[in-house]
């Protein structure tokens, strides 16, 4: 006989992989409640209207359409009918020191003519993409769609010889992408994939490298309105499903019996029982908060899932227009080797980093005045160190910042800035209970974690689970999206289902 499906299932967090996880498991027949200590959903998918410019807070485009797809579909819902996606082309522009740019584009005749004008070798470029396909697809079906969490889990009918050599074992992100491509500027273009989980090309395993395919093959995406739509595509999924939504209640603790959890505690001192427990909280955040681990497990935890990067977000509301930005941009550092280093190694503010650039409204122009530009600037910067940067140390690579963009392409920014709207590390620890105000959740590093994250078990309790984005399959909107559905199939698996 079968056991007894749980009653109720409850959902601490309401970010994307809480909301996916409470919808499997509506749809699968439990009773949910979800508890989310802001006055919205979505987590990082956050907005802010000001003064007629609407900017996304936290993720600015999506990868992967597929996935977001699964919560919708489990429910027997087309997603089509609840949000609309819109794809963004070119899909990158990068602007370099020397006037260079490269437009990446997901038409491989549109990509090829392109290389052919940066003067590249296409024919190197086309090895490159089979290279990150072929471990796309070895990482969709051995790791992705098999919810592993861990590595004998990918192992699973194959060799280890097999398995090695298709996620490249033995080498870092960069040195698989230098082994095709010798053109710096295309190479450190291709490098800068490990944007979407917070990480260094340096450091990371080229695994990684996959990303690439994940973009160039299914395209990227755009939100029209803001990419909180799919926020609220999303919350209406879970009314419909009777998901009970707890807005404002911030949960402070995990109750145990044994090594069960029974329930949960509000900050208000009210409590809710439940049968299972999904925490969207980063795993060592909830260790530390909401079970008072200090122990060896904590220890573990730690030294495995070492903060990503964090950033300095500059959302900027414009008078003008600035035609030369694609929707989605890079400006690239003079030495992305020694920037790297700085946020990864050394721990400190970068001298010339990097800047991730969107431009939302090439794409859409209701998210600002007629004529005018929202632009959101994001360089990588460590998490929140001890002690803590300063305001004046924020303040000097702020201006280093809008010096950079002003050389490189946007001339007079400063002068056309109308709204200014900043979220530093501390905002974002203390706004989404991250661990030091890391954006990507966990860094990907070939000698802690091979990009592996926590288990979507827990290795404590019987009945918690972890969703998120330091949990496999790791960080990005896809991926903890997919991490709920996951989640949602281990719990049926674990009650013989």
């Amino acid at each position: 006989m079968k056991p007894r499906r749980p009653e109720r299932a409850l959902i601490v967090g309401g970010g994307l992989g809480g909301m996916s996880a409470a919808a499997g498991l509506a749809a699968e027949g439990f009773t949910v409640e979800l508890f989310e200590k802001n006055d919205k959903l979505g987590g990082k998918l956050n907005t802010r209207t000001i003064r007629g410019y609407t900017f996304d807070l936290g993720p600015s485009i999506f990868i992967l359409p597929q996935y977001f797809r699964r919560p919708f579909e489990r429910a027997g819902r087309r997603m089509e009918d609840y949000v609309r996606f819109v794809e963004v082309a070119p899909q990158w522009r990068g602007f370099f020191e020397d006037g260079l740019t490269i437009d990446l584009h997901r038409d491989p005749a549109a990509m090829e003519r392109e290389v052919a004008r940066i003067g590249a070798d296409p024919a190197g470029y086309r090895s490159f993409v089979a290279y990150s396909r072929a471990l796309y697809e070895f990482a969709e079906q051995a790791y992705l769609e098999r919810g592993a969490d861990w590595f004998w889990e990918v192992l699973r009918g194959k060799s280890q010889r097999e398995a090695l050599a298709g996620i490249d074992w033995f080498r870092r992100m960069d040195q698989g992408v230098r082994r095709h491509v010798r053109h710096e500027p295309l190479a450190q273009l291709l490098e800068f994939f490990v944007k979407y989980v917070g990480s260094s090309p340096y450091r990371a395993p080229a695994l990684l490298n996959s990303l690439a395919w994940s973009q160039l093959a299914y395209g990227l995406w755009y939100v029209p309105g803001g990419m909180y739509g799919y926020a609220r595509a999303l919350a209406r999924l879970l009314e419909e499903l009777g998901v009970r939504v707890h807005l404002g209640a911030e949960v402070v603790a995990l109750e145990r019996s044994g090594r069960r959890v029974t329930g949960l505690r509000l900050a208000d001192g009210r409590r809710a029982a439940g049968e299972l427990v999904v925490c969207n909280m980063e795993v060592v955040p909830a260790y530390r908060r909401l079970l008072g681990e200090s122990g060896a497990i904590l220890k573990a935890h730690e030294y495995a899932l070492p903060p990503a990067a964090s950033g300095l977000v500059l959302d900027l509301g414009i008078d003008r227009r600035y035609p030369q930005l694609a929707h989605h941009n890079f400006f690239y550092s003079r030495d992305p080797r020694r920037f790297l280093h700085q946020i990864h190694v050394e721990h400190r503010l970068p001298d010339d980093p990097t800047l991730y650039v969107v431009c939302a409204t090439r794409t859409d122009d209701s998210i600002a005045p007629p004529g005018c530009d929202v632009i959101k600037v994001l360089p990588h910067i460590p998490p929140v160190p001890d002690p803590p940067f300063s305001a004046a140390q924020y303040d000097a690579l702020r201006r280093r910042v809008l010096d950079k963009l002003e050389r490189m392409g946007l001339p007079d920014l400063r002068k056309h800035i109308v709204v200014e709207d900043v979220l530093f590390p501390e905002d974002i620890q203390r706004m989404y209970f991250t661990n030091r105000g890391a954006i990507y959740g966990a860094v990907g590093d070939r000698t802690r974690n091979m990009a592996f994250k926590a288990p979507k078990r827990s290795v404590l309790y019987r009945n918690l689970y972890f969703v998120g984005g330091t949990v496999n399959p790791g960080p990005g909107t896809p991926m903890v999206v997919l991490c709920g559905q996951k989640v949602t199939d281990a719990v049926l698996a674990d009650l013989g289902r």
